[in-house]
């Protein structure tokens, strides 16, 4: 038997449906079919990946995929499934002991850059204290993988994902109220009749969005018939619970899981969302398919392991609202958020704006400063090349004082010979022309001359 990957996530109350493998339900005589991997959907937990590889690892080992196949949701959380992991071959431990290993880097990595970002100094960090904000991994041994580990994964996915949709929806309504906040202050932004003009385009618009065929209720006989003729291509009159069940089994595990559900309300969608159409938001369409895939579950879902298994299905078929179901009610006519909210949600956003005007100007200083330094240190650069160049001038004036040859361009001493100086000296006297050449010392008194009385 064919064990679909995605097992440990169903029986936790995850997001069923992660991965779809089909099964061989015809034993081995005839040809197995061949496996089609459908796409793997992220369950929206920041230790996605982790997760994901743990439950791959260990389904490989044959022994606990053998206790995957008969365990519950039960089995699961009180731990029985966690203490198998001691029975697991010597190689899958090896594997998860490394896939801890990098999970733990990583959320060191987290952590610093949380912290680098928070400015916070701190030299010696005691990770194994940072590490116990996350609850998915044992921080006390950051080295092998043991079966207290498996517990923490399962148990904080367990609670996570159980509070996955309503994050989901809050989310919706904060994206509502962002819409709806942008939408005032561009009208605020107009003159009175550009205003008027455009808040009529709008309502225009709404209205035009209102104007879709009636939706079935999600689960309702009237809506799986439709899906059963316009989908499947049956005979509508022909209509039979149990085949519908088969049809839409997928991935043939026995369950219909989230995925397949909502593939179910595809026909419904369309009646009310078109995205060629401005008035139709793709965001709205998506929290519609989670309000229906709810209401299915809420319905049909019994044992609240969040799959309808074929028994579930079945019993649903024969309450009063099946046949009967009250109207659905459609986003466009059930209020997300009320103006309280909307109010306090853009008073958050005026704080989170005046936060982000007060670091961009702090940033701004710091740019100006740097610029002020930048420009010290280069007047600082200037200064020290002129004092070296001075210094260099000086170094070459005594050389010149003591009677050393003269250097060349590239400080060589220059030597000349002893007759290019004689010649240099005659050039530098003054020219004879044939003139006598005068003699400054005193004339001696001229001898035998008369001596007058």
């Amino acid at each position: 038997m064919n064990l679909k990957p995605g097992r440990l996530l169903l029986l936790l109350s995850v997001c069923a449906g992660v991965w779809s493998v089909p099964i061989d339900r015809n034993g081995g005589n005839q040809e197995a079919k061949e496996e089609v991997p459908e796409e793997s959907v992220d369950t929206g937990l920041y230790y996605d990946r982790y997760l994901r590889e743990v439950i791959e690892v260990l389904e490989t080992d044959p022994h606990f995929r053998e206790k995957l196949q008969t365990a519950n949701t039960e089995d699961i959380k009180n731990g029985r499934l966690s203490k198998e992991l001691d029975l697991v071959s010597h190689n899958v431990r090896t594997r998860l002991d490394e896939l801890k290993r990098q999970e733990v880097s990583r959320l060191r990595m987290l952590l610093k850059a949380k912290l680098d970002s928070t400015n916070t100094q701190s030299l010696q960090m005691d990770h194994a204290s940072l590490l116990k904000q996350f609850e998915h991994l044992d921080p006390h041994n950051q080295n092998t993988f043991e079966a207290k580990d498996l517990e923490l994964l399962i148990s904080t996915a367990t609670k996570d994902l159980e509070n996955y949709d309503a994050e989901r929806h809050e989310e919706f309504k904060r994206y509502e109220m962002l819409k709806e906040h942008e939408r005032r202050e561009y009208l605020k932004g107009l003159d009175q009749e550009k205003r008027e003009k455009e808040e009529k385009r709008m309502q225009e618009l709404k209205e035009k969005h209102r104007q879709h065929p009636k939706v079935n209720a999600p689960g309702s006989v009237a809506q799986l018939r439709e899906v059963w003729e316009e989908t499947d291509g049956l005979d509508p009159q022909e209509f039979n619970p149990k085949t519908f069940f088969k049809l839409h089994d997928t991935n043939e595990d026995g369950v219909l899981d989230e995925q397949e559900l909502e593939a179910l309300f595809t026909k419904e969608l369309e009646k009310v969302y078109n995205p060629k159409n401005e008035e139709d938001d793709m965001m709205e369409m998506e929290e519609e398919r989670l309000r229906m895939r709810e209401h299915v579950m809420k319905n049909v879902d019994t044992n609240k392991d969040r799959l309808v298994s074929l028994e579930e299905f079945l019993k649903s078929t024969e309450k009063r609202e099946f046949n009967n179901p009250k109207e659905w009610e459609t986003l466009d006519t059930v209020p997300v958020y009320s103006e309280e909210e909307l109010q306090r949600f853009e008073a958050e956003l005026r704080d989170k704006e005046e936060e982000l005007k007060r670091k961009a100007e702090t940033l701004r200083q710091e740019q100006e400063l740097l610029k002020e330094r930048g420009k010290a240190l280069e007047a600082q650069r200037r200064e020290y090349q002129q004092a070296v160049l001075e210094m260099s001038q000086r170094q070459k004036e005594p050389q010149a004082a003591d009677g050393q040859p003269p250097a060349g361009p590239n400080g060589e001493l220059q030597f000349q010979p002893e007759a290019q100086k004689v010649e240099d000296k005659a050039a530098k006297a003054p020219a004879d022309h044939g003139a006598p050449v005068q003699n400054n010392l005193p004339a001696e008194p001229p001898q035998n001359l008369p001596i007058h009385t």
